[in-house]
């Protein structure tokens, strides 16, 4: 029998990162067109650019997943935490790695809590509720700053 809190979450996980949602562009939505320059671009000096948003946002779906695996901590693909400086300048290979790395952690996210009460009815601990729903808030948080950043770009002089 599914476990309906499972279910709630993955639903919920899946519309604010790549699924149709009544709130607007998720964040999956709020990348896509987006080049190597404009992802790299700064509305000014010390502000976080979108390449920097989208791999925070992925950092934060590990550290997630990581906590509700009970995991110890060093396998995040890149070198640091939470805020990552990336070059202002990307390639485009580079902007299309951080796109992968975001969509690759949202698999492994969703996988580790379809795996949350091994299928039963099982009641999450309030602790796994707060962390899941909170990331999925996150993406939808990030994808609104991005959508920002994206509107700044493209009406800049």
């Amino acid at each position: 029998m599914a476990n309906t809190q499972v279910d709630t979450l993955l639903f919920l996980l899946d519309q604010c990162y790549n699924r149709p949602a009544w709130h607007g562009p998720n964040l999956n939505a709020s990348i896509r067109g987006v080049g190597a320059k404009q992802a790299g671009w700064r509305p000014q000096p010390g502000r976080h650019s979108i390449a920097e948003q989208a791999v925070h946002a992925a950092y934060w779906k590990y550290v997630v997943r990581r906590r509700l695996r009970g995991e110890k901590r060093g396998s995040f693909p890149l070198e640091g935490s939470n805020w990552f400086l990336l070059p202002d300048k990307l390639t485009e290979r580079a902007w299309n790695d951080y796109q992968q790395l975001l969509a690759e952690q949202h698999t492994l996210l969703r996988q580790a809590v379809a795996g949350l009460g091994g299928g039963r009815r099982t009641a999450l601990t309030k602790d796994q509720l707060r962390r899941i729903s909170g990331i999925a808030a996150h993406d939808v948080y990030h994808a609104g700053q991005i959508r920002l950043l994206r509107a700044l770009y493209e009406g800049r002089a």
